[in-house]
């Protein structure tokens, strides 16, 4: 029971060590890492001997929260890299999504890139090839307004605009996978201005390869 009692201990502490304050809602929270840890921890002394149930644990801890640290440190430094810029950076159970607003990355009906929005994405790139173990899906989307074809074709065109941009800057060209879904996954009412504006973006999602 006392090496049942000290695992528990193990997985605790792991996860209140994991506890962060997010910097834009200022709300704690436990790091992927850290849950992932706490997890490892009893799942190795559940499947040690009795005798080495300790030992289990803090192994089966290092095993758990490996991947997730490898989130959870990406997710730090894109957070202030990219801190007011207009992107946000969301942590899912499978990654990363970064979101970028069409207002700040294209004009109106256009593909081209905002020069004013190389400075993001040279960033975003920096950290992409920092942690390099990843895969990349870079998704573009529209609102509902116009006929579904441009649309479509727009969102495919902005999808890779995002893609080649960051290939050229020395992100790998076979991390990278380019998707167009015009306005078929909308997150606002196409009702309303600022739904449509919200439609309008590019999502760039950090993944396990």
């Amino acid at each position: 029971m006392n090496k049942w009692l000290c695992s528990a201990a193990v997985s605790a502490s792991l996860i209140l060590a994991g506890c962060t304050t997010d910097p834009y809602t200022g709300e704690q929270k436990v790091s992927k890492a850290a849950i992932g840890a706490g997890a490892g921890a009893l799942l190795g002394a559940a499947v040690s001997s009795k005798k080495d149930r300790g030992k289990g644990a803090l192994i089966g801890a290092a095993v758990g929260g490996g991947a997730g640290y490898y989130f959870d440190r990406q997710e730090q430094i894109l957070r202030e890299k990219l801190q007011g810029t207009g992107v946000s950076v969301t942590r899912t159970e499978t990654g990363i999504i970064l979101n970028m607003p069409g207002n700040i990355s294209f004009q109106s009906g256009q593909y081209a890139l905002l020069p004013s929005f190389f400075d993001v994405l040279n960033s975003v790139a920096l950290v992409l090839k920092e942690f390099d173990k990843t895969a990349i899906k870079v998704s573009g989307h529209t609102d509902s307004t116009g006929g579904f074809e441009m649309n479509q074709t727009l969102s495919e065109n902005r999808a890779k605009s995002v893609g080649d941009y960051l290939a050229s800057q020395g992100v790998g060209q076979n991390r990278l996978q380019t998707y167009g879904y015009g306005p078929r996954h909308p997150i606002a009412s196409n009702d309303s201005p600022d739904g449509r504006a919200a439609n309008r973006r590019v999502e760039l999602e950090i993944l396990n390869p």
